[in-house]
């Protein structure tokens, strides 16, 4: 039996994350299933902090922390172009509107300057809104951060512990939570959803909230091409959400369909369906020629019905704290929503990285 005040199942971003945020004030087991924390979403990200990502329920969270974010060394500057065909330009006024008086800065730029920036740009591509703030972000650093700083704060770690069943234990808070694994029993008081494609499986397990997390598959596909990429070239994001290009190594790309296949929780592979698609679009965009596909893959991306993560006790079962539904934007909001639900888990004040977000907005509660 291994006894703790909290358990927190899943090691990617957001558990560890917060394992390392209550490590020192709690003892803590953080159970991850995979014989690799951060395996299936984590270390399958495409690797920028953008603003403007997940929209304006998510942005206060990812705009908190990218002060800190910059001041660890974890940000590169790269900024984002959101591009419009002409069938896009409702799509930019929609997007100026919706983050206006947020302190985001967007600006319009016109087919001049657009050509400027992007080399073979082909026509019908004549506005966009630059996003200047967005940055590349070291996924890996920022995992391994928090995992060390766990380890530090004496958070024991269980790795190819998947869940095999959650019960009720006679003794803690609320009756306390007896969590059967692969690796051993873990008996705590508190229990933390934070099993990303697995977060609704686990909660129908502890008999908490059916919320559904539904996971998605998002494919990624890594390209030579000639002229090879500029490293300052930015992120380039079609306004209407049909892909995103951005330079890597070696004037390769990375490039996704901006796909969204309502899959099972599991291991995904990318469709070939979809890596063709991926390469149509982009041939839409600029006149590179293909070099070579060099690799593809996909990785999991776990929404709320409403598109806003999900942190906060269960409006039903006592004991039961989720941290889940964080899309494709748990990465680049880990530092702020780490403190926010550490505070909310704990019962402490807000701390400062947090203090303007409302976390109302988050709260578990609000599904019914």
């Amino acid at each position: 039996m291994i006894r703790a005040d909290i358990a927190i199942v899943g090691a990617g971003m957001g558990g560890a994350s917060l394992a390392a945020a209550i490590g020192g004030r709690a003892s803590v087991v953080l159970i991850e299933g995979e014989a690799q924390p951060g395996y299936h979403a984590t270390g399958r990200s495409a690797a920028f902090w953008s603003e403007t990502y997940g929209g304006p329920a998510v942005q206060p969270l990812t705009s908190a922390s990218g002060p800190w974010l910059h001041e660890a060394g974890f940000l590169r500057p790269r900024g984002a172009l959101h591009i419009a065909d002409a069938g896009g330009a409702a799509a930019l006024d929609r997007m100026a509107a919706a983050f206006a008086g947020s302190g985001v800065v967007l600006e319009r730029r016109d087919r001049a300057a657009l050509a400027a920036i992007v080399p073979g740009l082909r026509p019908g591509w004549d506005a966009a809104l630059a996003e200047p703030s967005t940055c590349d972000i070291d996924v890996a650093a920022l995992h391994a951060h928090y995992l060390a700083a766990a380890r530090r704060a004496g958070v024991r770690l269980l790795c190819d512990a998947p869940v095999g069943a959650i019960a009720r234990a006679a003794t803690g808070r609320g009756g306390g939570w007896s969590i059967e694994t692969k690796a051993g029993t873990v008996s705590a008081a508190l229990l933390v959803n934070a099993a990303g494609a697995w977060a609704t499986p686990v909660a129908a397990m502890a008999g908490a909230t059916p919320i559904p997390i539904k996971p998605y598959r998002r494919t990624v596909v890594q390209l030579a091409v000639d002229p090879p990429a500029a490293a300052d070239l930015p992120l380039v994001k079609d306004v209407s959400g049909r892909f995103y290009v951005k330079p890597e190594a070696g004037g390769r790309i990375w490039l996704t369909p901006h796909d969204e296949t309502a899959v099972p929780p599991g291991d995904v592979a990318p469709e070939e369906i979809d890596v063709a698609l991926a390469i149509a679009r982009l041939e839409t965009l600029v006149s590179w020629r293909i070099v070579a596909k060099e690799r593809a893959w996909a990785g999991l991306r776990s929404f709320a019905p409403d598109r806003a993560p999900v942190y906060g006790f269960d409006r039903l079962t006592p004991g039961f704290f989720w941290c889940a539904g964080q899309g494709g934007f748990g990465i680049q909001t880990a530092p702020a929503a780490a403190a926010m639900a550490a505070a909310l888990l704990l019962g402490e004040g807000m701390p400062a990285i947090a203090g303007g977000v409302d976390a109302a907005r988050y709260a578990a509660v609000r599904f019914g």
